[in-house]
């Protein structure tokens, strides 16, 4: 059974950094694609980063320049460094990954950007 269990949210000051990691188990195939997604409060789920398996990047523009995403493909695990927060960055960070034809998504972690 493939699992994504993520770690690393919490709470940060507008301006500081988080890194969010991800690790992948139940599989033996290398994720196609992996990403992070976040959902804030009444809105719907939406991407933040992707990092394909040759190591191409997409970022949503409301990231780029602060927010980089990793990943380690012999250990399945995607990470995302998140510089200078602001508090429309608030939400549920989902990790996501693709294996062959088949979607998986961990269970969140939650980001929460206040003073």
């Amino acid at each position: 059974q493939v699992q994504l269990v993520e770690s690393g949210g919490g709470l940060v000051q507008p301006g500081g950094s988080l890194t969010l990691s991800c690790a992948a188990s139940g599989t033996i195939f290398a994720f196609n694609t992996m990403a992070w997604y976040r959902q804030a409060p009444g809105k719907q789920r939406e991407l933040v980063a992707r990092i394909s398996i040759g190591g191409s990047t997409n970022y949503a523009d409301s990231v780029k320049g602060r927010f980089t995403i990793s990943r380690n493909s012999a250990k399945s695990t995607v990470s995302l460094q998140m510089n200078s927060l602001k508090p429309e960055d608030m939400g549920v960070y989902y990790c996501y990954g693709k294996v062959l034809s088949d979607n998986y998504w961990g269970q969140g972690t939650q980001v929460t950007v206040s003073s």
